[in-house]
């Protein structure tokens, strides 16, 4: 397609709900370009010193670290889907659903609260001291380092890679499982030579899910002493108070991230994973006995365990010791400040997802089609380097407001406005994806009746469509609102003076050392998180009914 193919679809098919998508898209790629801009511009002293010293043990351990996680919850996330889809044992249903609830619980909270309770008074080694009078070794359970970030990362990501997986499987023509079974392969062999090859795609969508959260996290790397890109961000900025050497810092970063997704591209890019047949037979589970359906149990309750009941108990006995020095007025205004942000940065995701997805339904073209790509472009970015990119805009903006009118102070940065801009940016993906799906599920025949009609496109949407898509508003509502609410780079880096959330009171408590009282608002956080949780399970479903 031609350039002036596009700007006459452009011109043909434009009115307000395609320049509100627009608009979108422009406020989405702005602070990205504004990054990427940076590497273009002269060095400093401090871009010297952590060039020479720094830059490769930053891009070390972010590469460690992304590997191993990524290793872990590959294990994990798929052998605990072929578990769930490929047989059948006492208690499944209950493990198909709490194989969930890891994702309610955010990494940095998980990392606070296992962290304490493995110091030396913490409840382990405490218990081990009183009942059995044994002392561990100092350096035994050494939980803040590299590889206790990648097990805290493993046991609360890992849901991503399973549920993807898990509906993969369950969804794939169970016909080849089944003729491997009939030439008599063991369950290895089907595991490692059908399995693994057919739901290839489904784990790297999965893994990568886990990967952009790990390299956008900053708390669980910064308490465990972690020295990744991300961490060097926000010691460069805060440590030294050098935005241009942090942006330059984003902007590596970015660029590998980007060449991380074309090198698998590339990889893939011959392949195809198709059905031969379009008659697809779900897989047929095998009943476990014996020793097996005891590994199974043991297995499943022990991930379940370690992921998401002991830290959660844990937290609830630090809550009832804290609960009466931190329910404060205080409290309730972070509490309000976090549930007000979280509100108008999701009314706004929605305004313009159902906007886009609704001018890329009626339009479909190839202009409206990367429009939408666009739109989602958000997601992937980690939030530190988003942050840095937003602060870089708006400074600019300000400069450019302070030299019209003259007014000789910061209008925009570091204003609510800035963090809700950074949030719409970061999460427009979630509630586009849902609206989208809700649009496909309709389709264009009630639509299409009511524009024969001579309803124009306003009114079909409110008297038509909107009806028709109202789950999917809500889970794209839900689901955004928890991002939001558990988002820290973002609310740490760009929040306006005295403005805390429950996020940053959390991560504050915990970096002063005050664990017990992070306590009342990691609880917080986990009861929003497990609404999204259940909205999850009860869409997936609805799905496969």
């Amino acid at each position: 397609m031609n350039a002036s193919k596009v700007i006459r679809d452009v011109k043909k098919n434009a009115n307000g709900w395609f320049w509100i998508s627009l608009m979108g898209a422009a406020v989405i790629l702005l602070p990205i370009f504004s990054i990427l801009a940076s590497l273009f511009k002269p060095t400093n002293e401090n871009w010297a010193h952590i060039q020479e010293f720094l830059l490769k043990d930053y891009a070390l351990q972010t590469v460690w670290l992304l590997l191993g996680t990524g290793i872990a919850t590959l294990i994990v996330g798929t052998g605990l889907a072929w578990l769930v889809s490929a047989y059948d044992f006492i208690g499944k249903r209950f493990f198909r659903f709490a194989f969930i609830l890891p994702l309610a619980i955010p990494p940095y909270i998980a990392a606070y609260t296992y962290s304490t309770m493995f110091d030396y008074t913490g409840v382990v080694q405490k218990t081990l001291r009183d009942w059995f009078g044994y002392t561990l070794p100092p350096d035994l359970i050494d939980i803040r380092s590299l590889p206790g970030a990648i097990l805290i990362f493993t046991l609360f990501l890992f849901p991503y890679v399973y549920m993807i997986t898990r509906s993969f499987l369950e969804r794939q023509s169970g016909a080849y499982i089944e003729n491997a079974r009939l030439l008599g392969r063991s369950p290895a062999a089907i595991f490692f030579r059908v399995v693994l090859p057919m739901a290839r795609p489904a784990i790297i969508g999965g893994v990568s899910l886990v990967l952009f959260e790990a390299v956008s996290d900053y708390g669980v790397t910064s308490y465990f002493g972690v020295h990744t890109i991300t961490t060097a961000i926000f010691q460069t900025w805060f440590g030294l108070y050098d935005a241009d050497s942090a942006v330059r810092l984003a902007a590596f970063l970015m660029a590998g991230i980007v060449g991380a997704f074309l090198i698998e591209r590339l990889l893939r890019a011959r392949r195809r994973y198709s059905a031969s047949t379009s008659k697809s037979r779900p897989l047929v589970q095998k009943r476990l006995r014996g020793l097996g359906h005891a590994a199974a149990l043991l297995i499943c309750g022990l991930v379940v365990a370690v992921s998401f009941l002991i830290p959660v108990l844990q937290l609830i006995a630090w809550a009832w010791l804290t609960y009466q020095d931190v329910l404060t007025a205080q409290f309730i205004e972070l509490t309000f400040n976090t549930l007000r942000v979280a509100l108008l940065a999701t009314a706004i995701i929605l305004v313009i997802s159902t906007t886009a997805a609704n001018v890329n339904r009626v339009q479909r073209n190839r202009f409206t089609m990367i429009l939408t790509k666009l739109l989602t472009a958000g997601y992937s970015i980690p939030g530190a380097i988003l942050a840095i990119g937003v602060l870089t805009l708006f400074l600019w903006l300000d400069q450019q407001v302070i030299a019209q009118f003259g007014t000789g102070q910061l209008v925009l940065s570091m204003t609510l406005i800035m963090l809700i801009v950074a949030y719409v940016v970061r999460f427009m993906a979630t509630g586009f994806q849902a609206i989208e799906a809700g649009f496909e599920k309709i389709g264009h025949h009630y639509m299409e009746a009511s524009r024969m009609l001579g309803h124009g496109l306003t009114k079909t949407f409110f008297k038509v469509d909107l009806p028709l898509i109202k789950g999917a508003l809500l889970t794209g509502t839900v689901l955004t609102f928890v991002e939001i609410v558990k988002e820290l780079p973002l609310a740490l880096l760009l929040r306006p003076f005295n403005f805390e959330t429950l996020a940053t009171k959390t991560y504050q408590y915990a970096n002063d050392e005050m664990i017990q009282e992070a306590a009342v608002p990691a609880l917080f956080i986990i009861a929003v998180s497990l609404l999204a949780v259940a909205v999850i399970h009860r869409v997936g479903e609805r799905t496969e009914r």
